[in-house]
């Protein structure tokens, strides 16, 4: 249904993209596959019984069932992201998945007010389906299959709205409860951190519901798994909000000129037993080792990972080249980059190394694992 969405995800572009809605990217993650079928067979077993349908038709109900549902997930997701562009804020894409869905938009709200508006939009809308279903079910025949069509999506449009609306993180209530918080003591990391323990909170209660109503064989086989999955997301977003909210407030932290590692030119063909002595008896131990052309400009740069796995007897014999990457290969970083567009950069450009440059001259060499303790000091990384 759409218990879990994500608004701060890199841009990994998951799943098949089928289309555009309103321009907005739609994409179907292959976990969706796994709903189909889960939820085709729940429904399918229950049109049997409630309907007295023949095998195929209960499957054909439940498969219209599955549409229906993605569609309201579908009109939940644009709920978020015309808000979004309303004010201002781009959309990368809308994505159906195994809990419902997502929407990633380029950054977060300017504001307290927008965050909330945003967050609430896709509830909303649930909510108006879910009354809309209602009506219907009250209007249309008992006994038949559209009346059970209009009962089940009435109750999985308000079981959205609601579940969703709850006040913690990754939840939309809790980017609500976000939002008020933030208003309250003009500090976004607080409201994020706030709302991440209420979802923490929120995620064992799930966990405890979950284990109650299969106490009382209130769940069927198949749907257990899938609950208790929703449970352990919810947990894990929460804990990565809160992570999240620490890592952004140190983010003012991030100065490339003191953080980047300072470069240390060799020739082309230097042994790397050669390089590595000479690192060792310059003045900064750990410099990048960059090679550099006959006209000294940089062209690469030593990976110390490929260079450490080198036995000591053959670095005498081997090139620096041979343990190199090009540098147009590696990411750039602007040295007078903050922190946000730093950490933008990584999250669209993973990887060990980044070239910092100040136009066109290379002035030193960023590590993730130095990058990563620096914002997260109590993390153990591996350099």
């Amino acid at each position: 249904m759409d218990p879990v969405e994500h608004r701060s995800r890199p841009p990994r572009r998951p799943g098949l993209t089928i289309g555009r809605v309103f321009g907005v990217p739609l994409r179907v993650d292959a976990s969706m596959l796994l709903l189909t079928l889960v939820v085709t067979v729940l429904y399918a077993s229950l049109a049997r019984r409630q309907l007295e349908v023949g095998h195929l038709g209960g499957w054909l109900v439940g498969l219209g069932f599955v549409v229906s549902l993605l569609g309201s997930v579908l009109l939940h997701e644009l709920g978020h992201a015309l808000t979004a562009r309303r004010y201002g804020i781009g959309v990368r894409g809308i994505t159906l998945e195994l809990l419902g869905g997502y929407t990633e938009m380029d950054r977060d709200a300017p504001s307290p007010r927008v965050d909330l508006l945003v967050s609430l939009a896709g509830p909303a809308v649930s909510a108006v389906l879910g009354a809309a279903a209602v009506a219907a079910t009250l209007a249309l025949p008992a006994g038949t299959i559209a009346h059970q069509l209009a009962f089940q999506l009435a109750v999985s449009n308000v079981i959205v709205a609601v579940f969703n609306s709850l006040p913690g993180l990754p939840l939309d209530g809790g980017r609500a409860l976000r939002a008020a918080v933030w208003a309250l003591t003009q500090d976004r990391h607080r409201g994020t951190e706030v709302a991440g323990w209420v979802g923490r909170a929120v995620a064992v209660a799930t966990l405890a519901v979950v284990v109650l109503l299969t106490l009382r064989r209130a769940i069927a086989p198949l749907a257990l798994p899938l609950m208790l999955l929703v449970a352990v997301t919810l947990w894990r977003g929460a804990g990565q909000s809160i992570r999240m909210a620490r890592i952004s407030r140190r983010l003012p932290l991030v100065d490339l000129s003191r953080l980047a590692r300072p470069v240390l030119p060799v020739p082309r063909g230097t042994p790397l037993a050669e390089a590595q002595r000479r690192r060792a008896e310059g003045p900064v131990p750990d410099a990048a080792l960059t090679v550099v052309d006959s006209a000294g400009r940089p062209v690469a740069l030593v990976d110390p990972a490929r260079a450490a796995a080198v036995p000591p007897e053959r670095q005498p014999w081997l090139a620096v080249d041979a343990v190199s990457r090009d540098l147009d290969s590696l990411p750039a970083l602007p040295v007078g980059a903050d922190g946000e567009r730093v950490m933008e950069i990584v999250r669209t450009h993973p990887g060990a190394q980044y070239v910092v440059t100040a136009g066109e001259d290379v002035v030193g060499v960023l590590h993730i694992a130095d990058l990563a303790q620096l914002l997260e000091p109590k993390r153990k990384t591996n350099t």
